[in-house]
């Protein structure tokens, strides 16, 4: 069977203001390896996102050595990332409910900082807790946009978006029991929240709200810097 051809896309960035990323769980390691060559002779930076540990350690050595893994979150950078300009402000703020989030909140993380956008984070928040997220509201209320990434109810984005006027951008997880597993029971909850004004991913789709974050931030904010 011949192997489908591979067609990057190297000018997205400059047409869409997000580069391409590589969605690598239904990519053998031969694409994989194929990807990364053309990556190489055009001299391109790449993001690989849902990379397993077993998928990366059956790419060849030589490849292994010129990528950074980053095996909670799946992700892994080929190249350089743009630099972080230190000195300006920090615009965008990640929350998430629980520490069971956390590969999510480094692949949206990862995805920002490999277009050169500083991040905050702010881990375990969940209202289960409600007083943690209350002692962060004054610095959450600094921030331009807040991507919330919660699992079980999904809770959060909800809370957060009655509590402060920043534009926030949901992520639902598959983390949860029962009939939470999955991630189903938190998305529907964020695409039925009676608080107006949020934006919902698809589940543990934090590639997706980081991009949606970049275009706002590059769309509106940078240029108003």
């Amino acid at each position: 069977m011949k192997t489908p051809d591979i067609v990057m896309d190297f000018e997205r960035s400059q047409r869409c203001g997000i580069s391409e990323a590589v969605f690598c769980q239904y990519k053998t390691v031969e694409q994989l390896e194929t990807i990364l060559s053309l990556a190489k002779q055009n001299q391109h930076s790449l993001l690989f996102t849902r990379l397993t540990r077993e998928k990366y350690q059956r790419l060849k050595p030589n490849w292994q050595t010129q990528i950074n893994y980053h095996e909670n979150c799946q992700c892994a950078v080929f190249g350089s990332s743009k630099p972080l300009n230190e000195e300006q402000s920090t615009h965008i703020a990640i929350v998430s409910a629980g520490s069971s989030d956390a590969p999510i909140c480094e692949e949206t993380q990862l995805t920002l900082n490999y277009h050169g956008i500083k991040v905050d984070l702010f881990q375990d928040m969940g209202v289960a807790g409600l007083w943690r997220l209350q002692q962060q509201l004054p610095q959450l209320q600094t921030y331009s946009i807040i991507i919330a990434i919660a699992g079980m109810e999904a809770a959060l984005p909800t809370v957060l978006a009655g509590l402060i006027d920043t534009p926030i951008i949901a992520v639902p997880t598959s983390i949860g029991y029962g009939v939470a597993a999955g991630g189903h029971v938190a998305l529907n909850a964020c695409l039925s929240s009676c608080t107006g004004g949020i934006m919902t991913m698809n589940i543990d789709n934090g590639y997706g709200a980081a991009c949606a974050a970049i275009k706002i931030y590059k769309k509106i904010i940078k240029n108003n810097i």
